[in-house]
């Protein structure tokens, strides 16, 4: 019996993509593909290329493939061999219409999770590969138009929600306002020197999250840190202009970020609950500006509050009674290893934890990640149809009695919340430290 044929690529229109596009010629792509082969290319990109057999161990880690009828196209080698492939066999002369489509294929039918690595017997770097494929797109001026708004705005204001100075300022009063209510003697330290803690958030929690540095407020002064937060652009340490293939953009944004921190005197940086912006740190952003690792130490909010509860310096009061299961970031989880300890902090606050399968490092990505969600609406229905395999992995947890899910990741709340609404799943969504703030003694 003959397989059917695959289904045609549907089309999504993006006026960052189209408009791009119009302004390439053949002419004008070969020679800036070639300079980027010559000069950011190098060996890595080379072996990759040359080491993959084709052999297709990394199609079953791949959401993408999983939920799109297993086709052959949504593979991650399939994905390589339509993009970079295509643009070495032809040395870089390819038409506007491939950019296109190499484009799209990059930036919203990959999120960079790296669970096909894993998968890969010669551990081929898929996400290197697409991340190069974007690197290409910037240079041409191809991108989806939402995450190059995003970019701009980092580009404009140092951060990713286009908040100003004195908003941002106005935002920390306002947070240390509500939080006097509850704790009278609780202060947000604002430009304090020589603080051990140098607190950092991303630019949705002062835009749409405030009450979560409420919360991180309240967890700092219970467990008596000595911390501090900056009146100054630096505060942010999100990053979508790596996702975008911006790397000027990204030594900019994380050389402003350990600056405001080392101008401080702080000890060491404690990031929120976001994965990204810890991948950049560790992963991308130190590594264009030239530096081995980061100059100061930067933990995840995963690791802080690990050590706080390790060391005894919170008290739970009560813990959470409904059963809870976890949702494995991969950018903190593959990219990290920090999936025990996020349990740790699971078993010290919530009286009944459901695992969700596979979990740890083979858990399925939530389809926001690697700026996917940031290509905006135009790509929405696309994200959330192409992970029904994450939807299916809720269900299952969700019949075991857990209806609410932990996910210390902002992009994974919004790729989460858009499953659970496009499929009815009619589960709720928290992060770590919403759990810790209700569990905890306070006074």
């Amino acid at each position: 019996m003959t397989k059917p044929p695959a289904k045609a690529r549907p089309h999504f229109a993006d006026e960052g993509i189209e408009k791009g596009v119009q302004k390439l010629t053949g002419e004008s792509i070969t020679p800036v593909i070639r300079d980027i082969l010559k000069t950011e290319g190098g060996a890595r990109l080379k072996v990759y290329m040359e080491t993959c057999a084709h052999c297709g161990l990394c199609s079953e880690a791949c959401h993408h493939y999983l939920s799109n009828d297993r086709d052959p196209k949504y593979s991650p080698a399939g994905k390589v061999r339509q993009t970079i492939g295509e643009i070495l066999r032809k040395k870089g002369a390819v038409s506007p219409g491939f950019i296109k489509t190499a484009c799209e294929i990059a930036f919203t039918e990959c999120n960079l999770c790296r669970r096909c690595v894993m998968y890969c017997p010669f551990g081929i770097d898929v996400a290197y590969l697409m991340l190069f494929v974007r690197r290409i797109c910037h240079r041409l001026g191809v991108v989806p138009q939402y995450i190059q708004d995003t970019a701009h705005s980092h580009a404009a204001t140092l951060n990713q929600m286009w908040v100003k100075e004195d908003e941002w300022i106005d935002t920390l009063h306002w947070q240390e306002d509500e939080a006097r209510e509850e704790i009278p003697g609780l202060r947000i330290p604002l430009e304090k020197e020589g603080a051990e803690i140098f607190y950092s958030v991303i630019g949705p929690e002062p835009k749409f999250r405030a009450q979560l540095i409420y919360q991180a407020a309240v967890i700092m002064h219970v467990a008596g840190m000595n911390w501090t937060m900056p009146a100054t652009p630096g505060w942010d340490n999100s990053d979508m202009c790596m996702y975008t293939g911006d790397f000027e953009m990204t030594a900019r944004l994380k050389k402003a970020h350990f600056e405001t921190a080392m101008r401080l005197k702080t000890k060491r940086i404690v990031m929120g609950e976001c994965g990204h912006a810890f991948r950049s740190v560790h992963d991308v952003g130190n590594r264009f500006l030239g530096w081995k690792t980061e100059p100061l130490p930067v933990v995840h909010a995963i690791q802080f509050y690990y050590e706080l509860f390790r060391d005894k310096k919170l008290t739970v009061k009560q813990k959470f009674d409904q059963p809870v299961t976890l949702h494995d970031p991969c950018n903190v989880v593959r990219g990290a290893g920090l999936h025990e300890l996020a349990r740790y902090i699971i078993h010290e606050t919530c009286d009944r934890f459901i695992e969700m399968h596979p979990n740890r490092e083979h858990n399925y990505c939530c389809n926001a990640g690697g700026g996917v969600i940031n290509c905006g609406p135009p790509f929405t229905k696309k994200r959330v149809t192409s992970n029904s395999v994450k939807a299916e992995q809720l269900k299952a947890v969700k019949a075991k009695g857990a209806n609410i899910i932990i996910a210390p990741c902002h992009n994974c709340h919004g790729g989460l919340e858009d499953i659970i609404k496009h499929y009815d799943l009619g589960m709720e969504i928290k992060f770590l430290g919403d759990i810790i703030y209700e569990c905890i003694k306070k006074t």
